[in-house]
């Protein structure tokens, strides 16, 4: 590790010396005028941005913008307004240049710039794999009980949840460590292989999600095989501006409240960003179950960077810290159907009113805090552009569940993570854009709680690659190769002082790559092909788990003899567009070798394994292997017809299959699949209702999700799942005053408006003990649910 540390700090000094008389002299600029296509009038606030530099402006109330200190060369600049389509057009800077751009109110979006699964920032038509984008403004009116709900509107993702508070993506029938959640940049390393742990991310702090669909492991290495979620939180402001948001959250089933803050500023070269946020919310309820115990949570989250940008690139330091207190919910409940607690002394009682409207999490429960501090940089070094970026994570994990010690910490995992990035941009020539780059990490886990599920161990992490992509007029294609290397020291598992897990050492190393192209047929189809070889090396519960987990009500045996995980995805689309219709179909084969998975242990007398674990009866669990195969396709339809532009027909279908190459037990499922989705939403969106109320919208949503009776029974480990359809509800605008300048969003919505009792086939709480008094088991998702979310945005213009 410290070698990989000097050999990029060499690299650094080296360009900064080289490059240092080089820093003051060019100072390019960029003025000009954002007008609206049809009217001809001004447009105010629009963004000018260079998403590769970091920086960007907005239009004044003439329209007028002018952008300072950037670097010569050619740049890819984002000219977007709420309700317009965005421009992304390549500039060539010189040393004043003047560019007037014409935007055209917006039927569809269906570009962007990106900067997930490549090495800069690219036209989301150039990349030759699929990926979405959801921006602030989405995620504000998009009525959900948490962001990664919010990402199964994306065709394709599914959430994994454990109750409101923790949800994990599910991408094309694939979670855990196999999506890789990225943060401003960063590396996110938490405890993302199990089902009780979410993704560690103050929601309220989100400006924009790039998610990827296949794998990126060229990019990224290990646990990108099935996508990436890459979530950006800290965006500077445009220059000499001050910009705050006050925002809170209210939704009536779970008495959810939040209240939310930032303010960020921008003036000659220095930026900078302040957040917090609290969430609070009290036990969630459906017809079936009425309030569910201990589903209740706490969340304190603050963060934000400061940094210097200047005609020679960037550095920026940026720092978070995510707290959340989540209860669990066991579902154990007496002979009338009530949800029970436990008591000191022994035995239980009956779960009371005041226990439900609590937000305060009782026994069990877990405690989650993740702090991070990270660096991010971009130098430019003569034509080309040094990006590099170090981090430190600290994440602890803590469960309770002794009723006569509430504090004892029965499992304390300690993980520390370093991680390190460091790319070389070469200049563009001819079209062609090449880097070459090299990531890992160092990580280590403590186990500071009265039991072990998983042992003490050492990580290190490192992988390089070359990365290149050719465009010619309509045609880009792109691609490269990787290698990667790891090395797990593992410690004895203990129990008590007794060894119940010898330690062991594992090495793990892997070559990867992608080839893909992506052409503009014509100015209204859009086509993409895309071949990637995925790699992810056995996380350590894979290896050596050997516990209870009190979160998953399960026993875990892993295994260290698991090898590579390995996938050959094929995947291909297209998109078409017109004034009246937009169709999309994206669909893939991806091919696995040794693909892990666990499943129930059978007793030797037949029926469930159970492990006696302090008088309570956990199943047993174990990692294994078998080649697999995962196919599917989603596909978008969105009637808009001309002239009644505002209206919006939009429909969404996604199917996944995954069978294992041989039976086990009888059965080639593999476990665990998402089922088959139909999501159509009626919309009308009103850029300008009148002169105070702007992007103005309304929708009626209807999420069909389809039975799911693909399931792996060996052992019994999985069950079907009958279908069911929510109707849901929103609304919202953006107040302006006079200026035209936003003062006040407002987004209002009903989940599920009739109330359906439904079990999501991902739910973890699917698997809860049986009701006796109905005969139903496991506990059901959330029922109807109103939503109310305020922002009250503030604007400051600094003196220049």
């Amino acid at each position: 590790m410290k070698h990989i540390f000097i050999a990029i700090a060499a690299i650094i000094v080296t360009c900064v010396t080289a490059n240092a008389n080089n820093f003051s002299i060019f100072k390019g600029v960029l003025g000009g005028k954002v007008t609206d296509s049809k009217t001809g009038k001004p447009v105010a606030d629009a963004t000018i941005y260079i998403t590769d530099l970091k920086t960007g402006t907005a239009s004044d109330k003439d329209g007028n913008f002018i952008l300072k200190n950037i670097p010569e060369g050619n740049h890819l600049f984002e000219v977007s307004h709420i309700g317009y389509t965005t421009i992304i057009e390549n500039i060539i800077i010189t040393t004043d240049t003047k560019r007037d751009f014409l935007i055209a109110e917006a039927v569809t979006e269906n570009n962007a710039v990106v900067v997930t699964g490549v090495t800069g920032a690219t036209q989301l038509k150039k990349v030759p794999f699929a990926v979405s984008v959801i921006k602030k403004q989405e995620l504000f009116q998009i009525p959900s009980t948490n962001i990664i709900d919010a990402l199964t509107k994306i065709p394709g993702v599914s959430a994994l949840g454990t109750g409101p508070a923790i949800s994990k993506p599910v991408i094309r029938g694939l979670g855990y460590n196999r999506v890789l959640t990225i943060n401003d940049g960063v590396r996110q390393e938490g405890q993302q292989w199990g089902d009780e742990h979410g993704i560690e991310v103050d929601e309220a702090s989100v400006n924009k999600i790039e998610l990827l669909k296949g794998p990126a492991s060229l990019i990224y290495g290990s646990d990108a095989m099935a996508g990436v979620v890459n979530i950006i939180s800290n965006v500077p402001v445009p220059a000499n501006t001050i910009k705050a948001n006050i925002s809170s959250n209210y939704q009536s089933n779970n008495r959810l409240s939040s209240l939310n803050a930032n303010i960020g500023g921008n003036k000659n070269g220095f930026n900078w960003n302040l957040y917090s946020s609290n969430r609070a919310a009290a036990d969630y309820k459906n017809k079936y179950d009425g309030y569910v115990y201990n589903s209740k949570f706490k969340e304190t989250n603050a963060g934000g960077y400061a940094g210097y940008n200047g005609n020679w690139g960037y550095s920026h330091l940026l720092v978070s810290s995510f707290d959340l207190k989540a209860g669990l919910v066991e579902g154990e409940r007496d002979t009338d159907g009530s949800f029970i607690k436990p008591v000191a002394g022994g035995g239980d009682t009956k779960a009371t009113d005041a226990d439900f409207k609590s937000t305060t999490p009782q026994i069990p429960h877990q405690r989650i805090r993740h702090f991070k501090i990270a660096t991010d940089n971009s130098i430019k070094t003569g034509k080309g552009r040094l990006t590099f970026n170090i981090g430190f994570q600290r994440n602890q994990r803590e469960e309770f569940g002794n009723i006569d010690d509430p504090e004892e910490r029965e499992l304390y995992f300690d993980l520390k993570t370093i991680t390190y990035a460091a790319q070389y941009h070469f200049a563009e020539k001819k079209g062609w854009k090449s880097s070459i780059g090299i990531n890992g990490m160092q990580q280590s886990n403590s186990n500071k709680g009265e039991e072990q599920l998983i042992p003490d161990y050492s990580l290190f992490d490192f992988g390089t690659y070359i990365y290149t992509q050719k465009t010619f007029a309509k045609l880009t294609l792109s691609g490269g190769l990787r290698f990667d290397s790891r090395r797990i020291d593992a410690k004895d598992l203990l129990d008590g002082s007794s060894v119940k897990g010898n330690g062991f050492k594992k090495s793990f190393s892997n070559a990867s790559g992608s080839v893909g192209m992506a052409w503009q047929a014509i100015d209204k189809l859009n086509i993409k092909l895309n071949a990637a070889r995925g790699y992810r090396a056995p996380s350590l519960p894979e290896l050596a788990s050997n516990g209870a987990h009190e979160g998953s009500n399960r026993y875990e045996y892993g295994d260290n003899n698991l090898k590579n995980e390995t996938s050959l995805q094929f995947d291909g689309g297209f998109d078409f567009n017109t004034e009246h219709v937009s169709v999309g179909l994206s669909s893939y084969y991806n091919s696995f070798n040794n693909f892990i998975f666990y499943s129930k242990l059978e007793a030797a007398g037949g029926g469930d394994s159970l492990i006696d674990v302090n008088g309570d009866f956990l199943q047993a669990f174990k990692f294994g292997q078998r080649k697999a195969a995962l196919a599917g396709f989603e596909t978008r339809l969105d009637i808009h017809p001309h002239p009644i532009d505002w209206l919006h027909f939009e429909n969404s279908f996604s199917f996944v299959s995954g069978k294992f190459a041989a039976a086990i037990e009888g059965s080639k499922n593999i476990p665990f699949i998402p089922a088959p989705k139909l999501l159509s939403e009626l919309r009308g969106n009103f850029n300008h209702l009148n002169k105070a109320i702007h992007d103005f919208y309304v929708l009626l949503q209807l999420d069909n999700t389809f039975a799911q009776n693909n399931i792996f029974t060996a052992y019994n480990t999985e069950t079907k799942t009958p279908g069911y359809t929510l109707l849901n509800f929103g609304i919202g605008a953006n107040f302006v005053n006079k200026n035209k300048q936003p003062v006040l969003n407002v987004s209002a919505g009903v989940q599920n408006i009739t109330d359906v009792a439904y079990q999501n086939h991902l739910s973890r709480l699917k698997y809860n003990a049986e009701n006796l008094a109905t005969g139903r088991t496991g506990v059901f998702n959330m029922g109807r649910n109103f939503t109310l979310k305020v922002n009250v945005p503030l604007s400051f213009t600094m003196i220049k």
